[in-house]
């Protein structure tokens, strides 16, 4: 029974610490849960569609050691939590940045947006057979070209620190979900739909899978709270 609690320990071990700290009276953070709930919601919705299509299709599945066997639409409930927890405390992270650290989205973001589009356009199109490295790394190039040369959201520069900050908690959060420490992977990949290369037991198409999740989160909470203003 242990074992089958290892995905939903993840995503609490994830969610809690930054939901406590949620009300704390420096930070605040339940106060403008009117501005990240609706975006985390619709997020949910577009990535659970992806999340049912690509396991129905085999491009990655779930190994019943690791899950309490509660689905939803073949999607184990833990997989369903993921997109709920991993968001809270990314985008808990990136407002208690932008909160302590206001300053930093006056830096320049616009050479790091455009090493970021050029590296995935050119591995997205030389992999197009590759559903998993494609899909994300072209639909990750269309998101940050809008947001920084369209819309040129300066915020861009606080999301980029959050995420290199969030990388360590990651690395163990995936790392587990893939196999690391391990004897099977809670997650597997076929490996005819991505690159195959490897980062410990992640897949490289994870990191930018994540920031795809996260920077869509964050656009629409970015949003929301404008409109609530």
């Amino acid at each position: 029974m242990q074992a089958k609690l290892t995905y939903l320990l993840v995503d609490i071990g994830a969610f809690l610490v930054p939901f406590l700290f949620s009300f704390h009276p420096k930070i605040n953070f339940y106060k403008v849960w009117k501005s990240y709930l609706p975006a985390n919601l619709f997020v949910t919705l577009v990535f659970l569609i992806w999340d049912i299509y690509y396991t129905k299709i085999g491009v990655w599945g779930f190994n019943d050691k690791y899950i309490l066997g509660i689905k939803l639409f073949n999607l184990p409930v833990e997989e369903v939590l993921f997109f709920i927890c991993i968001p809270y405390s990314s985008i808990f992270t990136y407002y208690c940045f932008k909160l302590f650290y206001p300053k930093v989205q006056t830096y320049s973001f616009g050479l790091v947006s455009a090493i970021l589009v050029a590296i995935l356009v050119f591995v997205g199109f030389f992999s197009l057979s590759k559903l998993y490295t494609s899909v994300t790394f072209i639909l990750l190039a269309i998101l940050i070209v809008y947001l920084a040369f369209v819309k040129k959201k300066e915020w861009l520069s606080n999301f980029y620190l959050m995420f290199l900050i969030i990388l360590l908690p990651f690395f163990i959060v995936n790392g587990i979900l893939t196999g690391t420490g391990l004897s099977e992977p809670v997650v597997w990949y076929n490996n005819s739909e991505n690159l195959g290369f490897r980062i410990l037991t992640i897949p490289i198409e994870d990191i930018f899978y994540g920031m795809l999740l996260l920077l869509l989160n964050t656009f629409l909470f970015e949003s929301f709270r404008k409109k609530n203003a």
